[in-house]
């Protein structure tokens, strides 16, 4: 069983296209769990979709801005541009199988720090990977999923993040985030935390390269911290490093803190609790549309503005 309140990535956050090509995408093809329907609580305009394992833990959750209109993105310098998942390891065959059967394009495996990677990218080019690694074991897979559930994602494995200079944003991990540096190979270094899913993060050297922000890219990552105690010591911690963070928001199933890092991706602290079942009950879990208390007022509005979509 995973213990709780450990280190690592709490979610990471994507913007993304078309609703329903997304929700069929990470639903029907990768298996996993549309567990919160809501809006983006800055501009309730628009979709914020979270997609998790069958549990929610953290780790698990990977978000979408779903923006139709947007232009499409480029991944530079001082950003995320990989985001991996975490699979267990006799499941090479099966996906390989499954990715063929769905016309999807891969590249692998091949072997990163001692893991077969395999490699594909989703419909709005954002890049993915599958990790099999034997972590996988450690977490119960879900059984109502599309992917049987031996061979199902489990949660993250990391995240790249692909910086001019890797140094000042390895040391705002091991200093503050949990992580430790665990390994280096062919120009990357990967840092590890206790948590598992979502326990590793990649940091590439990359030369200066201009992005472009769009769907396909992402937005950014959130870290776990256990409550609001221990997030307001890790804003603080963050904040006698000059890097601004910004006060605690309530985002009603867990508060949070952002800044910039050094090396230019927007990072995110947030709590583990009080979790998605603590705003919306399990039948209603990624059907209704959930919106916080200060929206209610306006949920014809804004049910009319979106479009409709179904897991």
């Amino acid at each position: 069983m995973t213990v709780k309140n450990e280190k690592g990535l709490h979610h990471i956050t994507v913007l993304g296209g078309d609703a329903q090509r997304t929700t069929d995408f990470y639903t029907k093809t990768l298996g996993l769990r549309l567990m919160m329907k809501t809006v983006n609580q800055d501009d309730p305009s628009t979709y914020h979709l979270f997609f998790t394992n069958g549990t929610s833990q953290a780790g698990s959750s990977l978000t979408f801005f779903p923006w139709p209109m947007t232009v499409q993105g480029k991944p530079g310098s001082g950003e995320a541009v990989t985001v991996s998942f975490l699979v267990p390891p006799d499941s090479i065959g099966y996906w390989a199988e499954r990715f063929g059967k769905n016309g999807i394009d891969f590249n692998g495996p091949f072997e990163r720090f001692g893991r077969q990677v395999v490699s594909f990218r989703d419909p709005d080019r954002l890049r993915l990977e599958l990790v099999f690694d034997e972590e996988a074991g450690n977490i119960s897979a879900w059984t109502q999923g599309t992917v049987p559930k031996e061979h199902g994602i489990r949660g993250f494995w990391s995240t790249t993040l692909m910086l001019e200079e890797i140094a000042s944003t390895g040391e705002l991990l091991t200093d503050i985030l949990g992580f430790e540096k665990a390994a280096e190979q062919d120009g990357q270094v990967l840092y590890s935390a206790s948590s598992t899913p979502g326990g590793h993060i990649i940091l590439e050297t990359a030369a200066p390269k201009q992005g472009k922000t769009g769907r396909g890219t992402v937005h950014h990552i959130a870290f776990r911290a256990k409550d609001r105690r221990e997030l307001e010591e890790m804003r603080q911690q963050v904040d006698q490093r000059g890097l601004d963070p910004t006060e605690v928001i309530d985002r009603h199933f867990f508060r949070s803190v952002y800044f910039k890092s050094p090396g230019g991706v927007l990072f995110e602290i947030a709590t583990d609790g009080p979790g998605y079942s603590a705003v919306q009950n399990e039948k209603e879990l990624g059907k209704k549309l959930w919106l916080p208390q200060h929206l209610e007022g306006r949920r014809d509005m804004i049910e009319k503005r979106l479009p409709d979509i179904h897991a």
